[in-house]
């Protein structure tokens, strides 16, 4: 039998919000906000670690990515329009017929399954890529899941891994702001103990056997009401890129 780090309490937050994810006003608000910036990212690392030319009419065609804890599929339709064949995975069930159905109706072919990375990487499903965004921190065991992500990478793969730094700031702004006073996500989404330090995640994908090749912040400025790329601030939401050596 497969192991798995799926945390049941966490999959029933994101079910309870599943016809949701398509309302840029609804609880998925702040990703709505949030994902042209970390399209800007992905798209930016994904044509540097591959030679690809972002102004090519299917940059990414070739590709396999998966999109591990896809949920509506915010990220894998944008993949999918680039070209990439895509599969979204979700351990949420209530998830996938969501994104199906949105698939569907803007003409996208796109493979969503309700899987965990651990049955994956026991299947020997292998990617190019693997986007992994706002996921490590909700899951039971980090570094199991992070190791079952890297065993889903072919060599020279690249994932992308976006999550929640810890400490006084990320609370005030994660839970505080986006929960309490905001209201953009239900109370409980995030559980400040489980997000994980910028050095913290380094350690975690050498230990799963990945080479971390990037970090970049996630800065929302409240005044222009945007969302922009840091290299020097990462002390709320931010991302990295590693690759596994070929």
């Amino acid at each position: 039998m497969t192991q798995t780090t799926v945390d049941p309490g966490e999959v029933a937050k994101f079910e309870a919000m599943a016809a949701e994810w398509w309302d840029p006003t609804g609880k998925f608000k702040p990703l709505h906000m949030l994902n042209p910036t970390r399209l800007d990212y992905i798209t930016s690392q994904i044509a540097a670690e591959f030679d690809r030319d972002l102004t090519a009419e299917r940059p990414f065609a070739g590709l396999r990515l998966l999109d591990i804890g896809c949920g509506g599929g915010l990220l894998s339709e944008p993949m999918a329009r680039l070209g990439a064949t895509v599969v979204g995975a979700d351990a949420a069930a209530r998830n996938i017929p969501v994104a199906q159905i949105h698939a569907e109706q803007s003409g996208l072919d796109i493979d969503y399954r309700c899987i965990t990375a651990e049955e994956m990487a026991a299947d020997g499903e292998q990617f190019d890529v693997v986007l992994n965004m706002e996921v490590v921190e909700h899951v039971a065991d980090p570094l199991a899941y992070l190791t079952a992500c890297q065993q889903l990478l072919k060599p020279g793969g690249l994932m992308i891994c976006s999550t929640i730094n810890r400490n006084t700031k990320s609370f005030a702004m994660a839970i505080v702001g986006a929960e309490w006073v905001m209201r953009w996500l239900p109370k409980g989404t995030h559980e400040w103990n489980k997000f994980i330090t910028p050095d913290e995640l380094k350690e975690l994908l050498r230990n799963a056997g990945l080479t971390p090749e990037d970090a970049t912040g996630f800065v929302f400025n409240p005044i222009a009401w945007s969302w922009s790329l840091s290299k020097s601030d990462l002390s709320v939401n931010y991302v990295t890129a590693s690759t596994k050596p070929a």
